[in-house]
């Protein structure tokens, strides 16, 4: 008779789950023993942490679930970062977690942990699989949860008693996927709710997007003459070249745009969900004020009016809103040129280059790597002030193309640029990393050379915690504690591990080195020399 693992792996199979991402243990043996069998790559990974957060670009790459494995209590906990990250950028994952013996349990037993307790309010689903014979009914709802509705995180605790033992049980094959329902109704109430509007909006975000459907937008937005503003680490959900693209409403954002959003008459929000960054923490609009009439729609049901009051909900998927608005389109909706050209006009202004201070400038590399990279290339990024400066000055123009955290969570960019730069080997990956940042999870410069990943890692090193640097001197000048730190040679840490390593210290040296480091087609880092005194895209140390 066939062990768990095994039917575990042929349902990872079928499901077309490319390759998983692990730290190994032995409380999941069998399961390994699985991915072998079925020649499943299973990418061995430096830290739980570093395995979620790649699994989670998988799913944000495929929109489906990207599958992590990592064993009990310690391997669980470090692995929830991960699960965090998911859940609020509504993403596709299966976290498979090893447990302890089903006849252990209850006993305070070696690396035991309730995951239904630990992971509940982190993830959509969280279940233990008592029976081997129901493991196949468990990772098909695990599929089925982490994909419908708002997409999310799904937690399977698999004992190992339980995963080692015979399992009588077929695989279950997938489950037809829920059909697309938007069509001409949907497409007539939303332009209805728009027609005549003075001062419409557009705000765009979430999950579930496609190329054709970012196509779609920038096509139906420019043919009705309605600006689109992205939110927070979603600016590839349209064409930043597009005329009605109006920024995103971001961390550090344009207060010009933000201004657009208070004076909007019609407020269109598309498969976002209005939390606190990307309404300048709730005043842009104001929930308990007034503000513009709101269409909100969103594949969970529950989320149009939890928040702010909508005179318009639709449950519905954004590709399937956005090919129904495109091919039902009116002729016009009344609404002047004027309001989208000058909304435009506020982010061109905003894009033009701010001097920071010293001989290298994030804004120039920014700007240059704007202008000089493929289209097709993927940024990534973590959290920290260097971020801003992506944000604010690089124009993506293609759907996939920047892989970033909603949550803001630190160490999250250089683990997503090797799960890129494995699902897309043809395609320039790039990570974007503050020096806090990236030491959180560089020990993956370990998977990166054994998996044949070769992300160019931009390292912006200021010598300290940037954005809590700011902070601290916004509300206690010149009381520091606990914001600089002390950096190793960036550069020679990519050499130790085999990649390519060259540190810049001024704006000229820096196309010859990012040359250098496409050419040498392995992991490479570029550290950047920044002054200590720079803060962020509009402050520096002398400033605050």
């Amino acid at each position: 008779m066939t062990h768990a693992g095994l039917i575990l792996a042929q349902m990872l199979a079928d499901r077309g789950v490319a390759r998983v991402f692990s730290v190994p243990g032995e409380s999941f043996l069998a399961a390994l023993d699985g991915l072998y069998e079925l020649g499943i790559p299973n990418i061995v990974c430096r830290h739980e942490g570093g395995a979620a957060f790649m699994a989670e670009a998988m799913g944000k790459m495929t929109g489906t679930p990207g599958v992590a494995f990592v064993t009990r209590g310690p391997g669980a906990t470090n692995a929830s970062g991960g699960v965090h990250v998911a859940m609020q950028d509504s993403t596709p994952m299966v976290l498979f977690v090893g447990q302890i013996a089903r006849g252990h349990r209850d006993r305070e037993a070696f690396q035991e942990v309730d995951y239904r307790a630990m992971f509940g309010p982190l993830a959509k689903w969280v279940a233990e699989i008592d029976d081997a014979d129901r493991l196949p009914e468990y990772v098909a709802r695990a599929f089925q949860v982490a994909t419908t509705g708002r997409p999310g995180p799904v937690v399977l605790a698999l004992p190992e008693d339980m995963l080692s033992g015979p399992c009588a049980a077929r695989p279950r094959a997938p489950s037809a996927a829920l059909m697309a329902r938007a069509g001409r109704a949907t497409a007539d109430a939303l332009h209805a709710f728009l027609t005549g509007a003075e001062r419409p909006l557009v705000v765009v975000g979430g999950s579930q997007w496609s190329q054709q459907a970012a196509h779609d937008l920038a096509q139906w937005s420019d043919a009705l003459n309605l600006p689109v503003a992205t939110t927070f680490r979603r600016q590839d959900l349209i064409d930043n070249n597009a005329r009605t693209y109006a920024g995103d409403l971001s961390v550090g954002g344009n207060p010009a745009l933000f201004d657009r959003v208070r004076n909007a008459d019609r407020l269109l929000v598309l498969g976002a969900r209005m939390a606190d960054i990307s309404t300048a923490s709730f005043t842009a609009p104001d929930p308990n004020g007034p503000h513009a009439a709101i269409a909100h729609i969103h594949p969970d049901p529950d989320l149009p009016g939890q928040t702010f009051r909508t005179d318009l909900a639709i449950c519905e998927n954004p590709v399937a809103v956005m090919a129904a608005l495109n091919a039902y389109r009116p002729e016009t909706l009344g609404l002047s040129p004027d309001w989208c050209r000058a909304t435009r006009t506020a982010y061109e202004a905003w894009q033009k280059p701010q001097d920071t201070i010293g001989d290298l400038r994030l804004e120039y590399v920014a700007n240059w790597l704007a202008d000089h990279t493929d289209p097709e290339a993927i940024i990534t990024n973590g959290a920290g002030n260097y971020a801003t400066f992506t944000h604010r000055y690089h124009r993506f123009t293609r759907y996939g193309t920047q892989l970033a955290p909603t949550s803001g969570t630190m160490g999250y960019g250089f683990p997503a640029a090797i799960a890129a730069s494995l699902h897309h080997p043809d395609r320039t990956v790039i990570c974007m990393a503050g020096d806090g940042c990236f030491q959180m999870t560089l020990n993956e410069c370990s998977t990166a050379i054994q998996h044949g990943a070769k992300p160019i890692v931009i390292v912006a090193n200021n010598g300290r915690y940037g954005t809590i640097r700011a902070h601290q001197e916004r509300h206690y000048p010149g009381r520091i504690s606990g914001t600089d730190m002390a950096n190793p040679d960036f550069a020679a840490l990519a050499r130790s591990y085999g990649g390519h390593g060259e540190t810049v210290t001024t704006n000229a040296e820096f196309a010859p080195a990012f040359a250098r480091a496409q050419a040498a087609g392995t992991l490479a880092i570029i550290e950047l020399k920044l002054d200590p005194r720079m803060l962020g895209t509009t402050r520096n140390l002398d400033q605050a």
